[in-house]
């Protein structure tokens, strides 16, 4: 099932959880600061006791240097920069959330994408609210239901906002599927909360 929400508190979850998409909320300049001054790294998992990297990129930035880890891996916040911090402002602005963290990804093309997961690792406030910015490619975002398998999708433009609410990390699973016709890139920031 396709959503397009013509109103930002329409919820694209038909159950167990909240996602608001808010459609176009920051400045699409954003995009070109992003890609240039963040420390982007490649992402780095242990698969099956192998270490993987991946093409795309990562940040973590935060109000400390908190710890964060996944994929069996751990990285430490860097201290926000300016853009950042004017960002989360928009995104505190609209999700009606306070955020001490924020995890970047870049996908250099629709060659690159994100396999199907929750963003309920044990640093994280449970059932805490995450805003994410989609900056570049205009891409599509699915949701899948951990038991009934039901599926939800929503286009994410330049400058939109997404926001995930209540329970939906303990009941849905996202995915950033590939898309190979896709050539240009997309920045996206998920802001979150760790437990202090």
């Amino acid at each position: 099932m396709s959503l397009f929400p013509s109103h930002p508190f329409t919820n694209l979850l038909p159950c167990d959880g909240i996602v608001h998409y808010h459609g176009r909320v920051a400045p699409e300049y954003y995009y070109g600061d992003l890609f240039n001054s963040i420390m982007w790294k490649h992402d780095e998992a242990i698969l099956y006791g192998k270490r993987i990297v991946t093409q795309r990129k990562v940040a973590w930035y935060g109000d400390k240097p908190y710890a964060y880890t996944y994929s069996k891996t751990t990285k430490y916040a860097l201290p926000w920069t300016e853009s950042l911090l004017a960002l989360k402002s928009i995104a505190e602005h609209h999700a009606g959330s306070g955020f001490n963290s924020c995890l970047l990804n870049l996908y250099h093309s629709g060659e690159e994408g994100m396999g199907w997961h929750s963003d309920d690792e044990k640093e994280l406030v449970k059932d805490g609210t995450i805003a994410s910015l989609s900056f570049g490619a205009e891409r599509p975002f699915h949701f899948k239901h951990k038991v009934t398998g039901q599926l939800v999708t929503v286009m994410l433009e330049n400058g939109s906002l997404l926001v995930m609410k209540g329970s939906t990390q303990s009941h849905w699973l996202h995915s950033l599927p590939k898309r190979t016709k896709i050539k240009s890139p997309r920045i996206n920031l998920t802001f979150r909360t760790i437990q202090d």
